[in-house]
């Protein structure tokens, strides 16, 4: 049975009023639609871990920089639904921009620190968007916990830092990256990639598993990036606009993994900006 599609704010309280009123938990999962696999793996674990489970969607117009990437976000809906049928769902939460933005609309939420770097760093005001709307969800749904994919790892880890910073009674669960079968991060952004980009779309992933090889060989990121970059570049990657190891904890710039670690990046292929990270084993 498909589930139900909510857009009024008052339904979806009484729902939920309801539910932790029966002693019932509530796992939240966040999406801007243009459902994948990776996204379904995190319905799938919000099954198992709370008794009901609410999926969004939402294409969150704050958290675009560019008018343009906002205007040609994949929005697929009512396949999105269909999607979500087998997982036996509560609901779906997918509010209008009115809804979640109505006019007179002020109040921001900003985290500092973890998102001066990164994509933040490119994308000014990114994440402000982000936290923003993710406060919302949370108070919107009443959840328990929310699952987030690894996928964005800066993302996660910002959320993380609201959910605690604010007393949100909220569990923000890490999923791991779900990847296509040649390695590819799974995304909604990859509905863009032309047949010819999409081929060399996984050298990304290659790249960046070659980095973590010659880190665990104790050279560092100084030594292998700039083969790295020329790789990328080769293989019609025209501008990275980062790659980069990073603290998993304050993403923190690292020149070899002497703590947790992941590797971070971030590049334009065709017209379309992906991104990926990969777990770094310490070293030393």
């Amino acid at each position: 049975m498909i589930a139900p599609i909510l857009r009024d704010l008052a339904t979806l309280r009484e729902m939920t009023r309801g539910w932790h009123m029966a002693g019932e938990t509530i796992g939240v999962v966040p999406t801007m639609g243009a459902l994948h696999d990776g996204h379904l793996s995190l319905v799938a674990e919000a099954k198992k871990r709370a008794d009901r489970v609410i999926v969004t969607i939402f294409v969150n117009p704050k958290q675009f920089n560019n008018p343009e990437d906002l205007e040609n976000y994949p929005r697929t809906e009512e396949d999105d639904a269909r999607k979500l049928e087998r997982f036996g769902i509560d609901a779906i939460w997918a509010p209008n921009g009115d809804t979640m933005y109505p006019p007179g609309f002020a109040t921001g939420v900003a985290v500092s620190g973890l998102t001066d770097v990164l994509c933040g760093a490119h994308r000014p005001g990114h994440f402000d968007g982000v936290a923003t709307v993710v406060t919302k969800l949370f108070t919107q749904t009443a959840a328990d916990l929310a699952f987030f994919g690894e996928k964005d790892f800066q993302q996660l880890q910002v959320v993380r830092r609201l959910a605690r910073d604010l007393d949100l009674g909220v569990e923000v669960v890490g999923c791991p990256t779900i990847r296509e079968i040649d390695g590819l991060a799974m995304s909604s952004r990859n509905l863009l990639l032309s047949d010819r980009a999409r081929v060399r779309a996984p050298r990304l992933n290659e790249v960046m598993e070659e980095i973590a090889a010659g880190l665990a060989q104790g050279r560092t990121m100084s030594e292998l990036t700039p083969s790295a970059l020329k790789a990328l570049e080769n293989a019609d990657f025209l501008s990275v606009d980062y790659l980069e190891l990073r603290s998993c904890d304050t993403l923190a710039l690292l020149e070899t993994p002497t703590e947790p670690a992941r590797l971070l990046a971030a590049a334009h292929l065709a017209g379309v900006r992906l991104i990926d990270n990969i777990d770094v084993p310490v070293v030393g």
